[in-house]
């Protein structure tokens, strides 16, 4: 035990906490294309519709963050979004990811803890690339941040049709069907 720091005994001796128990105190929520969610920043300073890129119709927040966490029964969905956004893993397994970039090319990456193994603990996703995640095999959750600037609105979100993406992207079609079919695969 550690009698220099009491806070820091008691730390260690604190069991992990359960992805439940993360839902709860961080007051998630299920949402149709993150998993689990919660708001936690929405700039009060707006960017005008004007400003903005072709595709965005009217003012968005100069940014926003969101906690999400994937479960083996709530993933990610095949979609995209308009804005730019920073996928930062806080607890949890690792979560990879398919990315279908608009130039037409795509990639898997996997954003966790193993920084030894190629992980990196931020994932990078620009706006327009629709995506896909999954945990690893045999992971129980993956708690992680989203940053978006600007700040995402409904009209910005467009779910993905993998029938119409594994067209476009031939190269990347067995990884969509697999992500999807993984994805749709009940869990206990």
């Amino acid at each position: 035990m550690n009698t220099l720091y009491p806070a820091r005994a008691r730390e260690e001796t604190r069991m992990p906490l359960t992805p439940e128990e993360i839902i709860r105190v961080l007051g998630l929520k299920k949402h149709p294309t993150c998993g689990f969610v919660a708001e936690t920043y929405r700039s009060a300073h707006a960017v005008p519709g004007g400003a903005l890129p072709a595709g965005f119709e009217g003012p968005r927040p100069l940014g926003s963050v969101l906690y999400f966490m994937v479960t083996p029964n709530a993933h990610i969905a095949l979609h995209r979004i308009r804005c730019d956004q920073m996928y930062h893993h806080y607890l949890g397994s690792p979560l990879e990811a398919l990315l279908l970039y608009p130039d037409g090319t795509g990639e898997k990456l996997t954003t966790g803890p193993d920084l030894l193994s190629g992980m990196r603990p931020q994932l990078f996703i620009p706006g327009g690339t629709f995506h896909i995640t999954r945990l690893q095999p045999g992971g129980g959750f993956a708690l992680l941040g989203t940053t978006e600037w600007p700040g995402v609105e409904l009209p910005d979100v467009e779910l993905g049709d993998p029938q119409v993406l594994a067209g476009q992207f031939p190269r990347h079609a067995d990884d969509i069907w697999a992500f999807v079919r993984e994805n749709a695969l009940p869990r206990s």
